[in-house]
């Protein structure tokens, strides 16, 4: 019986399983929702490298806005255009890869074309989630080195990446804790209490200090701006408990099945706030008491709520993964590997408002779960 052998896939066939590898993990991924090629996405997608005199590099461009009050009548205005501040951010690229083999032909006992169909979705599983996982990293401006529920990480994978070095704590007023006492205060995670649990007048004071911030919304339908606001499944239960968030879900939403409170939905539309739940969001749950957690005592578990608008980070996607097909003992084990190559920078620049570098499209703010 003839040995069917992976390495004689034409280039072609091999770029049509990468790319119904990578279809299937922009499908798997939360992030991918929030992902545009414009200025009015929350997550800012690079496709493409631009040539300067550093090399060619992908890189993300924002655009402050202007400061001066221009010139009234006849007054002269040539000379005195104001100059458009842009900055532009350089996303570090880097490769992930993974790959599967199976033991041979004997235990497999499948076709190569199943072994295939098996690889593509569990590696497109796994790219999407470590692609999820470094995004809430990234916004958070948590270290690499840490798990998304505040471990330690056991590989150091994610902390070798290029980019690994560019991921910024939050910059100072951009930076909050909520404490169920006195309201939105300055960002101190050895502060936050076991009663400093999310709640409606925590959104709405975000909401303002964005808008006051000038942290630009994003543009929806009839030109309305609205935000996305990220927590835990266990921040958005103690939402909502909150009697003023139920009693605004309840007010405020249609009437019947569809209203939010019935459909029971991870995302709830309200005043603006697209407010999603999702496990990848940073919090202290599976950190180290003492150490890791929060609070004065290091013992409470928090979470890392994410309020953003547009340009909130930026995404260097760069070509199709690469999928690579091997043969190993005589072609007797088959594997296949897939690489991607991307980067994430959460944008910083020099707010006229402070006159400090500030992140550019978000705030945070921690809070007990």
């Amino acid at each position: 019986m003839a040995v069917t052998n992976f390495n004689a896939l034409t280039s072609e066939q091999k770029t049509v399983w990468s790319r119904q590898m990578w279809k299937q993990a922009r499908n798997f991924a939360f992030t991918t929702k929030f992902m545009g090629s414009g200025p009015n996405a929350m997550i800012q997608r690079i496709t493409e490298l631009t040539k300067s005199d550093k090399g060619t590099r992908a890189v993300l461009t924002l655009v402050a806005d202007l400061e001066e009050d221009g010139v009234g009548g006849d007054d002269q205005l040539e000379g005195n255009e104001e100059e458009i501040k842009a900055y532009d951010q350089v996303i570090q690229l880097d490769q992930l890869r993974n790959a599967n083999k199976h033991k041979g032909r004997l235990a497999d006992q499948k076709s190569v074309v199943n072994f295939r169909e098996q690889s593509r979705d569990v590696l497109a599983y796994w790219l999407a989630d470590r692609i999820d996982q470094l995004a809430f990293l990234t916004l958070s401006g948590v270290a690499y080195t840490l798990t998304n529920r505040g471990g330690t990480r056991s590989s150091t994978t994610f902390a070798g990446l290029e980019y690994a070095g560019d991921v910024t704590s939050p910059s100072t007023n951009r930076h909050y804790r909520w404490d169920a006492t006195t309201g939105l205060e300055s960002g101190d995670t050895t502060a936050v209490a076991a009663a400093d649990t999310p709640s409606w007048a925590m959104l709405v004071e975000l909401k303002a200090q964005a808008k006051v911030s000038y942290i630009r919304g994003i543009k929806g339908p009839g030109g309305q701006e609205f935000y996305h606001v990220f927590m835990t499944p266990q921040g958005m239960a103690k939402l909502r408990q909150d009697a003023d968030y139920l009693a605004n879900i309840r007010n405020a939403g249609v009437r019947g099945n569809s209203n939010e409170l019935f459909k029971g939905t991870d995302t709830v539309l309200v005043d603006g706030l697209m407010i999603h739940e999702y496990r990848h969001v940073f919090n202290t749950v599976g950190g180290t008491s003492g150490s890791q957690k929060w609070g004065a005592g290091s013992a409470i578990d928090g979470q890392r709520v994410l309020f953003c608008g547009a340009q909130a980070m930026g995404i260097a996607d760069i070509g199709a993964p690469e999928w690579v097909e091997k043969g190993f003992d005589y072609d007797n084990k088959q594997g296949i590997s897939v690489g991607k190559l991307f980067g994430f920078l959460k944008p910083v620049f020099n707010s006229n408002l402070t006159s400090t570098d500030e992140d550019f499209g978000l705030l945070v703010c921690d809070t007990a779960i």
